[in-house]
């Protein structure tokens, strides 16, 4: 029963956090999933858990979805994934890029903090795409670097959101057929997952209203804090 209770307030927390600014899901549910199953199945929830909440946000949202922004962020994204899965781990092992990762994010904080602006250009788009690619099939990380680009580019909270939920439709759907073909999956999977759809909801609801209530400058300041706990969860 206390395990239940601990996975549904990790599922309302990170339900939250991703409609009220965008963050991606998996970040904060991920870590704390592992606690209570297996790698496997904690992988299996996230995603599936985390495509129903960009199908449930993306209609309501989608007027906000900068369209030539997402499918750059695509292609690269696709450029980006092979790396990641492949070729980094025979040259640096997980814990050291973890760390050079963490590193990275830190700094750019850091630099976003200090109003420190980037200008949009299209090989940028791209690139961030590719560091995306390369952060969702290496250490499961898809949203962070979209994130931090748009905060540096001024991007608005409402296009913000709106981009990447589009992007983790496309990003999770594959990492989703990817894990069914590769790995399989068990009932625990789908009963915890069906068990976890009212919390979800309710996580929906509280967080559309906090998103509300947002304005950019609070909300820029959300990403940051944001980033900084990131950065010292994937440190290890």
């Amino acid at each position: 029963m206390l395990e239940l209770i601990i996975f549904f307030l990790i599922i309302l927390f990170a339900s939250i956090l991703q409609t009220s600014s965008g963050f991606d899901f998996s970040i904060i549910a991920t870590p704390l999933l592992l606690l209570l199953f297996s790698p496997q199945e904690a992988i299996h929830i996230n995603i599936l858990l985390s495509l129903v909440i960009s199908f449930t946000l993306i209609w309501k949202v989608r007027q906000d979805v900068d369209f030539s922004l997402l499918k750059k962020i695509v292609i690269g994204s696709l450029i980006g994934a092979p790396f990641g899965s492949s070729l980094i781990f025979s040259i640096v092992n997980i814990t050291t890029f973890k760390f050079i990762i963490a590193i990275t994010l830190i700094g750019l904080t850091i630099l976003l903090i200090k109003n420190f602006s980037i200008q949009p250009t299209t090989k940028r788009d791209y690139g961030v795409g590719f560091f995306s690619g390369l952060l969702t099939t290496s250490i499961g990380m898809a949203g962070q670097p979209l994130l931090l680009y748009f905060a540096g580019t001024m991007k608005s909270k409402e296009v913000m959101r709106a981009t990447t939920l589009a992007y983790y439709i496309f990003i999770y759907f594959i990492g989703l057929l990817f894990q069914l073909t590769m790995k399989g999956t068990s009932r625990i999977v789908w009963v915890n997952t069906l068990y976890a759809l009212p919390i979800l909801l309710m996580g929906l609801i509280a967080g559309q209203v906090i998103f509300n209530r947002l304005d950019q400058k609070l909300f820029s300041r959300l990403i940051y804090l944001n980033s900084a706990e990131v950065s010292y969860l994937y440190r290890w």
